[in-house]
């Protein structure tokens, strides 16, 4: 059991309920547990059963305010939620945020009440540092005591939620942890990082050099290190975290380090950024240049001092750990 939540997991193992392991993160998340040793309930919205070891497979059609918990909730000691419906580039729903409240807002609450209600413990929602916003100042990093500040459908649907779990803590006798992510990444990582890398693999000059932004980042390994620690640290309870690798980086040393891990030359060089700003602009790529070129920076003093956490794997090892799974799928696709 988890010890009342006064320390980490005794001998007994506790039941956790995970979902959301078919994504990127809760791939990760599932592989920690079961190598942890922990009792895992697995819902996933898929037919296909994990035949891990120690995993009890539960199937849902799809998460809305009516799905019916009862049965994988049963012995429950902890819920880790990091399904949801994610962040989408191109929307094509009429009403995105209604279609976001549906999934984060409705089925997130209706599984926490019903939790709560099954005697669980705790409960950890993983969030997104969208509910503080899209981009800060050079040096000014957002923190947990900020004042929520999204500016997307997506980002509005996680801060309704942190604030309905928060509500309902104080209404019950089962812990929230919620914790917001940077952007992750990792072994598999899509969209945005994995254009980076093939950008470096191809060895293609970049117009980066003097850009002087600072973007924080978490490594997937550093981000279930710290959920597993929430599932049963004490200092955790109703609390909300923000989580980074702890090292903020600009674009330049962000594909300086990718170059270093992938053994490649470095091929930046410098270009005005009101000159950047413009072509972009000219060609519909101005939301994609804030992004690489912005700057979005997490303060995890919190994070650490509370939990005593400290990202386990650093910047550079992560770097390596990715590149050299980049290099190992392209290997196997090209002689496939």
């Amino acid at each position: 059991m988890l010890d009342d939540l006064n320390g980490a997991p005794t001998s007994e193992m506790p039941k956790v309920l995970l979902t959301g392991s078919t994504g990127f993160v809760g791939r990760s998340i599932l592989g920690a547990l079961v190598g942890a040793k922990y009792q895992v309930v697995n819902v996933t919205r898929k037919s296909a059963a994990t035949t891990l070891p120690g995993v009890e497979d539960h199937r849902v059609e799809s998460l809305s305010g009516e799905n019916d918990w009862a049965a994988p909730l049963k012995g429950v000691d902890a819920v880790i939620h990091s399904a949801g419906r994610a962040h989408i580039m191109n929307e094509t729903h009429a009403n995105p945020l209604q279609a976001f409240r549906e999934v984060n807002v409705d089925a997130t609450l209706n599984l926490a009440r019903q939790a709560a209600a099954a005697g669980v413990k705790r409960f950890v929602f993983i969030s997104s540092v969208k509910v503080n916003g899209e981009e800060t100042e050079v040096s000014r990093a957002f923190s947990s005591s900020d004042a929520p500040a999204p500016l997307d459908a997506y980002g509005v649907s996680k801060m309704e939620a942190e604030q309905a779990l928060l509500a309902l803590a104080n209404q019950v006798s089962m812990d929230v942890v919620i914790i917001r992510p940077v952007l992750v990444y990792g072994p598999g990582v899509k969209a945005n990082f994995e254009r980076m890398i093939a950008t470096v693999d191809k060895g293609l000059p970049l117009p980066f050099r003097t850009i002087n932004n600072r973007r924080s980042l978490v490594f997937i390994d550093n981000l279930v290190d710290l959920i597993c620690l929430c599932i049963h640290h004490p200092a955790a309870a109703n609390r909300v975290f923000l989580v980074s690798d702890g090292e903020d980086l600009s674009i330049a040393q962000i594909l300086e380090k990718l170059a270093v891990a992938m053994n490649k030359k470095s091929r930046l060089f410098a270009f005005p950024q009101f000159l950047l700003s413009l072509a972009a602009s000219l060609v519909g790529k101005k939301d994609f240049l804030q992004r690489l070129c912005g700057s979005l920076q997490v303060d995890i003093t919190d994070t650490r001092e509370r939990l005593g956490w400290v990202p386990p794997v650093s910047v550079d090892r992560a770097f390596a750990i990715t590149a050299s799974h980049y290099r190992a799928q392209k290997a196997g696709v090209s002689h496939g």
